[in-house]
């Protein structure tokens, strides 16, 4: 057996296993380190090359390679404890390492889907708000339609109330909004549409002077059957409301050549109206009667029955919340009322003015009062007839003399675009008028 140990087959064999387990066992230790690997095999090749040339040193080498080979093995044993420890934990790591790739790639979908719901979310918000900023502007406007519609009037009166006066006022002196618009009125349910404009701190010559106020008539369904050029006269009113009645009271005459009061072509006709109707530093004083709450109130009347001007701070100051068929009787009661006191003032004063004249005709007596107005003979007892008044000429004629004098009181000036109202006018004032 020994013989055959020292025999060149068997350690030629030997040779090339040790080589292919040096081999194996750097792999296992060093990877693919091909250059350890290879420096081992040339040593042990060299050893193979020893043994061929001298066969008195195998012995040795063979004893050399046996206790290598010996150490080999224990840690070849050793290292092959772990070996199936360690694949099974490479494949259990890898199997891992492959389900947390997926799922990385499953959470990576969903958080590009999570952001592409976000951005179409986004959107949508954008897009909700922009139609919630319409619909609120959509539900002002119907709102403030329905206001109108609801406070509209057909007898051509307007009470226009106007709220948050400071934050107007505020616009109205930066220009951001210089005026403001009433509700439309009309006249009849089938007459005149008409508005008016207010300028609060003032327009043309009277900016940052003085409340300027206009009228406007709008285009309206039955304008083709209506009488043009409008002619009514227009009164406005500021109230007092501390309860003195002490209203500012403003009223014009159109001017029927001027285009503001022809059949509008247009929407509306170009404004026309007052602009002096208020000095500004007394609006602007604290606690002044015409603003209580932020809010003031102006009136305006279109006058259809020629309201007298002595009437007219009396048709004012009546209580609004009366019916309009309730005013109107006042009106129409409290005019009467004045007519007959008037008449009562005016009778006794005639009678002093009546000349008597007393002329005896053919024997027969005739009494003749002969007054400067009309006069009646009636016949007398006693041989005299006496001429007196009727009560009815007195009452016509005095009428037509208050008519007259009326007339000529309520009488106002054309109004003039050119016109410049003076501080010091006081009755002219009030009938000129100003194109806006």
């Amino acid at each position: 057996m020994g013989v055959h140990y020292l025999s060149e087959l068997h350690q030629t064999s030997l040779c090339s296993f040790l080589q292919r387990l040096v081999s194996f066992i750097y792999t296992l230790l060093y990877g693919n380190n091909q250059t350890t690997i290879t420096s081992e095999i040339s040593e042990l090749s060299s050893l193979e090359n020893v043994q061929h040339t001298d066969s008195t040193v195998p012995l040795a080498c063979v004893s050399n390679c046996y206790s290598q080979l010996q150490e080999y093995y224990e840690t070849l044993i050793t290292l092959t404890k772990d070996i199936q420890k360690l694949s099974e934990n490479s494949v259990r790591l890898s199997t891992e390492s492959l389900r947390l790739q997926h799922l990385e790639q499953a959470c990576q979908k969903v958080i590009n889907q999570v952001k592409q719901s976000i951005t179409e979310c986004d959107s949508y918000i954008v897009g909700i708000t922009q139609n919630y900023e319409v619909l609120q502007q959509e539900v002002s406007s119907m709102k403030q339609k329905l206001e109108d519609l609801q406070s509209i009037s057909y007898d051509g009166i307007l009470t226009w109330k106007i709220d948050n006066v400071s934050e107007k006022m505020a616009d109205a002196q930066s220009e951001r909004q210089t005026s403001i618009y009433s509700p439309p009125f009309y006249s009849s349910p089938t007459g005149y549409r008409m508005r008016i404009r207010l300028y609060l701190h003032g327009d043309g010559n009277a900016r940052r002077t003085h409340m300027s106020l206009f009228f406007l008539i709008m285009r309206g369904e039955y304008d083709a059957i209506l009488r043009w050029p409008f002619n009514f006269k227009v009164t406005f009113c500021l109230y007092d409301q501390s309860g003195q009645n002490r209203h500012i009271i403003d009223s014009f005459r159109p001017d029927t050549k001027s285009n503001s009061f022809q059949r509008p072509r247009s929407e509306m006709n170009i404004a026309s109206g007052i602009p002096k109707f208020f000095p500004l530093p007394m609006i602007l004083q604290d606690n002044n009667n015409y603003i209580k709450d932020d809010t003031m109130f102006i009136k305006c009347l279109v006058d259809f029955g020629d309201i007298s001007k002595i009437i007219l701070p009396y048709a004012l100051s009546l209580n609004p919340a009366l019916p309009h068929y309730v005013q109107r009787n006042l009106i129409h009661a409290e005019t009467e009322r004045r007519l007959q006191s008037q008449q009562q003032s005016t009778v006794p004063a005639t009678n002093n003015n009546s000349q008597v004249f007393v002329n005896q005709i053919n024997n027969d007596n005739t009494l003749m009062a002969l007054d400067n107005i009309n006069c009646q003979s009636l016949p007398l007892e006693s041989k005299q007839n006496i001429l007196v008044m009727d009560s009815d000429q007195i009452t016509n004629s005095l009428q037509h003399q208050q008519n007259h004098t009326s007339t000529l009181l309520r009488k106002p000036s054309p109004p003039s675009k050119k016109k410049k109202m003076s501080s010091s006018s006081t009755d002219e004032s009030k009938d000129d008028t100003m194109n806006e």
